[in-house]
This record gives structure tokens, sequence and C-alpha cells, in this order.
């Protein structure tokens, strides 16, 4: 039997999107069932570039990102605090190394503005890595210019988000802030009441601040907490002060080249 000298095209076959390749298919990957596929791939991504720069442990700072370093009232003191913390950690607690072994105590932080700006920027001018756990918002969050470019990583999900701030940590130095340093801060300290995460130094920016914020002990009163609960975390007034308690309540400093 003779071809055909004019066989059908092909066209409407090579433009499917089912012939795409599956790795390169933007709507497929953006798709509900490939939900587990991207919570996967946010993992992964940050897991890589982490293990690529030594990033061993982490200390992470919440804090508000409305703090300015020449904002009203206690905000410029905020913001200094958070910013000279950034430094003292990251010179005394293994950041900085110069064999290529891993790294302790780097400075991790939610990548945005106001404290994680400040605390990053401490980190950036000891000279050390610092990471920035950044996330997708509507109003779009742009990373500020102190985390590490390498580090400076973007979420859709806050779910993996908070597993990458939480998985390396060992403390956590929370700063003032609203809503959402509440729920990063509540998150730790739900994780250390049930034991669900390691006994790591939690630490509280300015106790007048919080305590206004929080009436912690009439959680205690109306039997919401244990008393041994206030155990888990502590309050300190200034940057050394904060380094204290976090060696107080048993971190331990990496090599340290200063």
């Amino acid at each position: 039997m003779a071809a055909d000298a004019n066989p059908p095209s092909n066209a409407a076959q090579m433009a499917s999107p089912s012939y795409r390749l599956a790795a390169l298919d933007e709507d497929f990957l953006l798709g509900d069932s490939m939900r587990g596929v991207r919570f996967l791939l946010e993992y992964a991504k940050a897991e890589e570039a982490l293990r690529a720069w030594g990033v061993r442990s982490t200390i992470v700072v919440f804090g508000s990102a409305r703090i300015g370093e020449k904002g009203p009232g206690r905000h410029a003191g905020w913001y200094a605090a958070a910013r000279e913390f950034g430094k003292i950690a990251s010179e005394r607690g293994g950041a900085i190394l110069r064999n290529g072994g891993p790294r302790d105590n780097v400075i991790a932080t939610g990548g945005g503005p106001g404290i994680m700006e400040a605390a990053n920027r401490g980190a950036s001018e000891a000279g050390a890595p610092t990471v920035g756990f950044n996330i997708t918002l509507p109003f779009e969050q742009e990373p500020n210019a102190y985390s590490t470019p390498d580090l400076t990583f973007r979420f859709h999900y806050f779910a993996m988000r908070k597993m990458h701030l939480a998985m390396r940590a060992n403390a956590l130095v929370v700063f003032p802030g609203g809503f959402g340093t509440f729920d990063e801060l509540f998150e730790l300290l739900t994780l250390r009441q049930t034991q669900k995460a390691p006994p790591i130094p939690i630490v509280l920016f300015d106790e007048a601040y919080w305590r206004a914020a929080i009436n912690f002990d009439v959680l205690v009163a109306e039997g919401m907490i244990h008393p041994s609960d206030l155990d888990i975390f502590r309050f300190a007034e200034s940057a050394e002060g904060v380094w204290k308690c976090l060696l107080d309540c048993g971190l331990k400093p990496g090599e340290d080249i200063t």
C-alpha cells in the first residue's frame, strides 16, 4: 500500500500539556496533586544549600518587621540590641570557621526587615554567614540586604519555613513583636512544653514588654500551664545578657576564631 503523501500533522500532540516533561510542566507542578512534591522541593532546596555551607546549627532570632534602626520609643534600642547580639553570637558561637568544618550557632531569621534585618546585619558585620528564611506574602516581602545571598531562601508554605527555622536551632531569641512573632514563639514553646523538641534555650528580650503583652501568671493561676512551664524561657535586657542566658542554659559554642 502506498505511503500517504500527506501524513497527518502531529502538532496537536506535540503541543499537548500531557506531552511536556513532568519536571518542566509548571501547570502540573503547581496543581493540587503535586502539593506534597512542592513540600519536598521546599525542604530539599534549602537543605542542600545549608549543607553546602556547612551550617550544622543555628540561633534563631524572631521579632517585629516594623522595628527600625531610627524608630520611635524603644524601637531603636531593640534594633541596636538585635544587631549587637547577631554580631556577638556570630563571633563567639562558631559561625566563623577557617578549617572548612561545620558551622554552629549561625544566626537565622525570617529574612525580612526590622529585627530580622538587625540580627542578620550584626552577623554580616562579624564576617559570618547568616540565614534568611523568607515567606511569600500577598504584600510581597523582600529579603533584607544582610542575609548571605546563598542562604537567602523563599518559601510558599509557612509549615516548611517553620520546620527549617526549628530543625537546626540550638537556641531561640525573641525580641518584641506582634502576631507573627507570637505565632513563632508559641510554636517553639509548645514543642518544648510537649517535649517534641530538644531542650534548647529560649530568651525573651525586654521583660517589661513581654510581661505587659502576655500575663504569664494568669496562665498559671487559671491552670492553663504548669508553673514549671515558665522555666522553659528566660528574660534578658541586653545583647550581652542574652548571650549569657544562652550559655547558662547550656548553649555550647562551636570553634571560636576571634
